[in-house]
């Protein structure tokens, strides 16, 4: 008995060191492509915890995003948020019971031709797009909002820029 109780006591050892490990990982912020913990590896890991629909709506979003920004950068955020940037937050991918929420920092600065934005559309700052389990992607649609995003990032950065040198 005394056998089994040790090895279950050095499971959950293990398992709490590495809880701690991510965390301070995650807390970190780090933009390294590499490495076990990554912001990349652990939107990978959440893509495949998620399976099913929730997983493969992430992970086309994510698609998505990249093929609209190839310079984006992978973040992983507020326990566990996978954030994409570029000069600044372009959007999260929150995953809940019944949906995948895409959320865009600034979107209540972007137009929206195609209303794809169907959540969060009380504030002032942001808007979401939440997609539901057999929601079709408008990706052409998708892409035009992400490029709109960075490019009012980077409009923004420029303009704060100018502003300091003068």
């Amino acid at each position: 008995m005394a056998k089994r109780t040790s090895k279950t006591s050095a499971k959950v050892a293990k398992k709490a060191a590495d809880t701690t490990t991510t965390m301070e990982q995650r807390k970190s912020g780090s933009k390294d492509g590499k490495g076990g913990n990554s912001p990349s590896r652990l939107i990978d890991a959440r893509i495949k915890e998620l399976s099913g629909w929730r997983g493969e709506t992430l992970a086309r979003i994510r698609m998505l995003i990249k093929q609209a920004d190839p310079e984006v950068v992978e973040e992983w955020k507020w326990r566990g948020v996978p954030v994409w940037e570029h000069d600044g937050i372009i959007c999260t991918g929150e995953t809940y019971k019944s949906i995948v929420k895409m959320t865009f920092a600034k979107g209540a600065a972007l137009e929206d031709p195609s209303g794809l934005f169907n959540s969060s559309l009380e504030g002032n700052t942001r808007r979401a797009i939440d997609f539901h389990e057999g929601d079709k992607i408008d990706e052409k649609a998708l892409k035009a909002l992400i490029r709109a995003a960075v490019a009012l990032n980077t409009s923004v950065r420029a303009t704060a820029g100018l502003r300091r040198r003068n």
